[in-house]
């Protein structure tokens, strides 16, 4: 009989030691080592720290962000034959098969994190640690007892998330989107998104190799207890994965690298799929470093404070800037705050009362059950082959076949990515004493989520034998943080129903503000996508 707690007391030490790098052998003993301090970085990435030229004192047409819908943007207004210049408040970080370029989950550091001097607390894994405050690709912000990620650079929430391109069923999708959006004619624009961003399954072979044992533990513990299990498409590149599985690049997919990106284009992110397509247009000119503080308006268009930023995000300077259209995709939480703040300091008075309003986590939560010793890889690789869906607790919930973050070897746990269709929703609100732009969450407003979760979870374990949550390691639903902010600007009450904005013309949303807190048990990243595309495309065809 295993002793549950000594296995775990003995996998937490062996997760910390030296012993447990070295048994990933040399490559992967690479990829956990983190250097610490800007000379290191430099050293590592020097393209990040090239010049970056300053965006034109006027544009036609500004797109700020470089994320799922504001890469679509740039991309389809390029190819219509506008001059755009794409305003980034993170660096351009290059992609090389051989060299560390990113941080990761085992060992962080600065590159791993936005201006944060240590890292978000772990859905699993280790413990906090302190890092250097830096321009890494991912934020994380606390608001009351919820945390809220969302990626910074060149790509956007592309370079952190886990790849999964997921359609929501009809029911859900409705559910949403009520009568704004109607499912059937959303379907050609869920499929250029799809063939945009270049998803697929994941082939047999991939599934099959060691590091994808415990997906294949996952698929065995659902069936077991009743569930179907759906393919889903990964944004992936399965030819780098299966390059990485050979030895011929360094690992990072296959050890589980994804949260603080993948340097070898094992990820399939948008800079080498709408944003390479978009530059190559001629008309599209991508500035990094560029972060927007503030917009207003006046005769000839729209004005900008931007402040041009170092590669460890301290300001060099502030500026202003001026465009005659405006393409807001900072994300849910950069481009809200925008909005609230410019009505609310009577910079863009005339925005409706809607703005800021309808925010939600898309019921976001990590699970972890287990160990499970037929989960026995020495490594969890991190794309998601599965999903089940279920409803007999009342609520909408899907589970995705996950990896463990955090952990730089197997312990035999297994993990899912939770997805709730859940009504709790916050709001933006302008705190005037620090001119600050908060999100005010509820208290415990991920109590109901969790509750459908565990009833899930723990029936899952159940049948396969096996415990839910690891000891000191993970909880075994946590939903203290969200991976996809979605709302705050929502399609058909604070902008019409293609994201024109109230109040002002050739101001527009593009990103995932446009959404009302959820996008039905799926990952969030296919739906604005294929909006943006929606969008844009009558936007062009309407001349704005």
């Amino acid at each position: 009989m295993l002793d549950r707690r000594a296995f775990i007391t003995g996998a937490t030490r062996a997760a910390a030691g030296v012993a447990a790098t070295a048994a990933l052998g040399p490559m992967a003993a690479r990829a956990v080592a983190s250097p610490v301090g800007e000379p290191a970085y430099r050293a590592l990435v020097p393209e990040i720290y090239r010049r970056v030229p300053s965006a034109p004192a006027f544009s036609d047409t500004i797109v700020v962000g470089t994320g799922f819908g504001a890469a679509v943007t740039a991309l389809r207004l390029g190819q219509a034959g506008l001059d755009v210049t794409v305003l980034e408040r993170g660096s351009r970080w290059p992609i090389d098969p051989h060299r560390a370029i990113f941080a990761n989950d085992v060992l962080p550091d600065g590159r791993g994190y936005w201006r944060r001097t240590v890292n978000p607390v772990p859905l699993t894994g280790l413990h906090q640690v302190p890092v250097d405050s830096f321009g890494g690709v991912l934020e994380a912000t606390e608001h009351g007892d919820l945390e809220v990620w969302r990626g910074a650079g060149v790509g956007g929430g592309s370079l952190v998330f886990t790849g999964a391109l997921v359609r929501p069923e009809r029911r859900f999708f409705e559910a949403v989107f009520g009568s704004t959006l109607d499912h059937d004619a959303m379907t050609p624009y869920y499929a250029r998104a799809l063939r945009g961003l270049g998803g697929s399954p994941m082939p047999s072979d991939v599934v099959a190799s060691g590091p994808f044992t415990h997906s294949r533990v996952w698929d065995a513990e659902a069936r077991r207890a009743g569930y179907a299990l759906q393919r889903i498409d990964g944004i992936w590149d399965w030819d780098i994965v299966r390059a990485e599985l050979r030895g011929a690049v360094r690992p990072s997919a296959i050890i589980g690298e994804s949260n603080l990106g993948n340097a070898d284009g094992s990820k399939n992110d948008l800079r080498s799929t709408y944003l390479r397509q978009a530059e190559a247009t001629g008309r599209v000119h991508i500035h990094p470093r560029h972060e927007v503080i503030d917009i207003g308006c006046d005769a000839t268009g729209f004005v900008l404070t931007v402040a041009e930023l170092a590669p460890d995000a301290t300001v060099i300077r502030r500026r202003t800037i001026g465009c005659r259209r405006l393409f807001l995709g900072a994300g849910s939480m950069g481009t809200s705050a925008l909005l609230v703040r410019a009505r609310d300091t009577g910079t863009l008075p005339d925005l409706s009362g809607a703005v800021g309003e309808g925010w939600g986590t898309n019921g976001d939560a990590a699970l972890v059950r287990g160990p499970d010793l037929r989960a026995n890889g020495l490594v969890q690789a991190s794309p998601s082959a599965t999903r089940i869906v279920d409803e007999s607790t009342g609520t909408a919930v899907s589970l995705e076949n996950w990896y463990v973050p955090g952990n730089p070897v197997d312990l035999s746990l297994i993990g899912s990515l939770g997805m709730v269709l859940d009504g709790t929703r916050g709001r933006f609100v302008l705190d005037r004493s620090t001119g600050q732009v908060d999100l005010r969450w509820p208290r415990g407003g991920n109590r109901d989520v969790e509750n459908a979760l565990r009833a899930v979870h723990s029936r899952i374990a159940e049948r396969s034998g096996i415990g839910v949550g690891a000891g000191p390691l993970a909880r075994d639903v946590n939903t203290r943080f969200t991976a996809h902010p979605l709302g705050g600007v929502v399609l058909g009450r604070a902008t019409d129903t293609h994201g024109r904005v109230e109040g002002y013309r050739d101001l527009y949303v593009v990103d995932g503000a446009l959404i009302p807190g959820s996008t039905g048990t799926a990952n969030p990243s296919l739906t604005i996508t294929a909006l943006a595309e929606r969008n844009i495309e009558a936007v062009i065809a309407a001349g704005g």
